[in-house]
């Protein structure tokens, strides 16, 4: 199994136990974040370039993960992934770079996964 499918299928497992519980402050939260990137002022495109910025400068690598995968279905193409990368490294400075380098393994498996 590579990388891209078993963290969607445990990002998906890990969803349903949670959301399964019925949490009311937990499932607002989900339905929070899943409508924050939705089509709006700014299109989704820019939201999940935005969130993967977030993420990287954050260092939440399962956040990273999902936003490139997102990134990745809306498009945005390597040259453009690269220059997210730089905007990640100067707001986020040199601690960002372990998670950059986790983050073009990533893509370059999301790449290769579209073939």
């Amino acid at each position: 199994m590579n990388k891209v499918q078993e963290f969607n299928e445990y990002r998906e497992k890990m969803n349903g136990v949670i959301l399964g519980k019925q949490n009311k402050v937990i499932n607002r939260l989900f339905n929070l974040d899943t409508n924050t990137y939705a089509e709006g002022a700014l299109p989704t495109r820019t939201k999940e370039m935005l969130g993967l910025v977030a993420s990287m400068v954050l260092r939440c690598d399962d956040c990273i993960k999902y936003h490139l995968g997102k990134c990745h279905d809306e498009g945005i193409k390597t040259d453009e992934m690269y220059e997210i990368f730089a905007v990640a490294n100067i707001v986020g400075g040199t601690i960002v770079i372990p998670h950059t380098r986790r983050a073009a393994e990533y893509w370059e498996e999301l790449q290769e996964e579209a073939k």
